[in-house]
């Protein structure tokens, strides 16, 4: 399987140590869950204010009534959290509202303020107010406050006149409501590689084979219905994101197959990694079907395919895969290095791990 690229040095030399990937850490998959979904149109409020107590006390002695109605609590705050171990929207209700803020009580005693609601969202959500993006959540644990609480309702003993202070039903006493908004929210997967592919050319096994990512794998079409992301994990502490998206097919970029509702998990994906299927039971011959995969892209979004790129030849154990590679190492663009492995027993991946970290790291600096 040792192929030289462009430059004339063998892939599978010795290598480094420091870069050589553990057993892998997952960050979320979903295959266990049908529910995933990216997208999600819900109506936020906050949470009302307390009302003010109207009240007095009597002091007999005296024959006068001193007011002592507390004030109200504040309405709780609803905020948005980014969470890396996410990557589902499916549990987010369409109908989100804050907590109501205590009610002021007599003898001066006031209402508690709400708790403030904080709902998590995958890492890579987007937010989007009447078409406006608001909020981008790319790192971890970042908040977004989405609807602030109302204001709470006052008491009689906070400075009403007398003459408005004997109306138990005054309109200050009242807690008021809070904003309220109509969002959207659109998922879009944050990886450092994205794996591109026709149906059935091996991705989800060459995810399973780097990562401990655990896609369902058959040998039929379409296994893969919902992105997965698995992380491979280096020596010293590097990790390495890689998302894998259903297959692409001719017209995806027009809704067909699977349609183009997943090919946006690909728009933020440092590196392109396309997988291809070398064997003669192929749908196409590998250098039709990376031009086909282009074309996607690009019909897609202008552009995409210029990102820093690099070619799997998989299933090199299949017939005639000899010949394809031979056939796709002439068709082939110069600029494009290709490595071939067998995904499915685990032959040369190390190698695509360590050559994916280097272009990764040379696209963050």
């Amino acid at each position: 399987l040792t192929r030289l690229n462009r430059s004339g040095f063998s892939l599978p030399t010795i290598l480094s140590r420091r870069l050589q990937p553990l057993s892998s850490a997952v960050i979320e998959s979903d295959e266990k869950d049908p529910r995933f979904v990216d997208y999600r149109k819900v109506s936020v409020k906050g949470g009302i204010g307390g009302r003010g107590c109207v009240s007095y006390q009597t002091i007999t002695y005296k024959r006068k009534k001193i007011p002592d109605g507390a004030d109200g609590g504040r309405g709780g705050d609803v905020l948005f959290e980014a969470c890396s171990k996410l990557s589902t929207l499916a549990h987010v209700r369409p109908h989100l509202k804050g907590l109501k803020g205590g009610d002021g009580w007599s003898k001066n005693m006031l209402g508690r303020n709400a708790r403030h609601t904080t709902i998590r969202l995958p890492t890579g959500t987007m937010i989007f107010n009447e078409g406006e993006l608001v909020a981008d959540l790319k790192e971890d644990g970042q908040r977004f406050l989405v609807a602030a609480g109302g204001e709470a309702g006052r008491g009689n003993s906070g400075g009403m006149s007398s003459t408005r202070a004997l109306a138990p039903h005054d309109e200050r006493a009242c807690g008021k409501i809070g904003d309220e908004a109509t969002l959207v929210l659109d998922l879009r997967t944050i990886a450092d590689v994205g794996l591109v592919g026709m149906p059935n050319a091996g991705k989800s096994t060459f995810l399973n084979a780097v990562s401990n990512a655990h896609p369902r794998i058959a040998s039929y079409p379409f296994t893969t219905l919902n992105p997965h992301l698995g992380a491979v994990d280096f020596d010293d502490f590097y990790r390495m994101r890689i998302a894998d998206i259903p297959g692409i097919i001719q017209g995806a970029a027009q809704d067909v197959g699977v349609g183009y509702r997943f090919l946006k998990h690909l728009e933020r994906n440092k590196v392109l990694l396309y997988i291809l299927d070398l064997s003669d039971e192929a749908k196409l011959p590998a250098p039709e079907a990376f031009a086909l995969l282009q074309a996607e892209l690009e019909r897609y979004q202008p552009g995409m395919t210029g990102r820093p790129s690099l070619v799997v030849a998989n299933k090199m154990d299949g017939r005639g895969a000899a010949a394809n590679l031979k056939l796709l190492d002439q068709r082939l663009p110069e600029e494009y290095q290709i490595v071939p492995v067998i995904a499915r027993q685990a032959k040369n991946v190390q190698v695509v791990t360590t050559v994916l970290r280097k272009m990764v790291e040379d696209a963050d600096n």
